[in-house]
């Protein structure tokens, strides 16, 4: 549990939580390099995920609208999902773009991962842009999805994050890796 900088917080013991479906809770005791305090740390463990910017030959980004329990609203968002036992992060883009939207592409690029929440979270999420998307299929949702697709324009996209619709902060750290979301003009790289 050490970080980069600073010292290094002394693990003193762990115990697994309970099983929260999506996350495995567990408590790590540990003491305070600072001040030798000892508190109880709550950490979230969940498969690393994926999310995909996808870009059509028209230059149209892909967005899924779907309820999300957490905010009681419908978001608009990129795809994205949980990552599988076993696959590695390109994998699991390909399917999860392939099943939430039907949309395939062989022109992909890594944009790198992120914390989602270093906090009490130990998973990353790693971005990719997936360019020249086409769809082959209907969506193949799970169970506990309903999701809808739509093709924007890049100008439908800024309106969307302007409108305050598109807030999911993944989504728009991945967005920010290809277009300059302060510039009125974006384009594709």
């Amino acid at each position: 549990m050490a970080g980069d900088h600073g010292n290094p917080w002394e693990i003193l013991r762990s115990e697994p939580g309970p099983d929260l479906i999506l996350f495995q809770a567990r408590y790590d005791w540990v003491r305070n390099p600072r001040n030798a305090k000892s508190m109880k740390a709550v950490i979230l463990e969940a498969p690393d995920w994926v999310n995909i910017v996808a870009i059509t030959p028209e230059k149209k980004v892909l967005v899924v609208k779907q309820f999300r329990f957490g905010v009681a609203r419908t978001t608009v968002e990129i795809p994205a999902g949980i990552m599988d036992n076993g696959e590695t992060p390109q994998q699991a883009a390909v399917r999860e773009l392939k099943e939430e939207t039907g949309y395939v592409t062989d022109n992909w690029r890594y944009l790198g991962w992120f914390e989602a929440n270093p906090a009490f979270l130990n998973n990353v999420c790693h971005s990719w842009v997936a360019l020249d998307v086409v769809k082959i299929q209907a969506p193949q949702l799970d169970e506990g999805e309903e999701i809808s697709v739509t093709e924007l324009s890049l100008e439908e996209v800024r309106g969307e994050i302007e409108a305050g619709h598109m807030r999911n902060s993944l989504t728009l750290l991945a967005l920010s890796r290809i277009f300059d979301l302060r510039d009125k003009a974006w384009s594709i790289p």
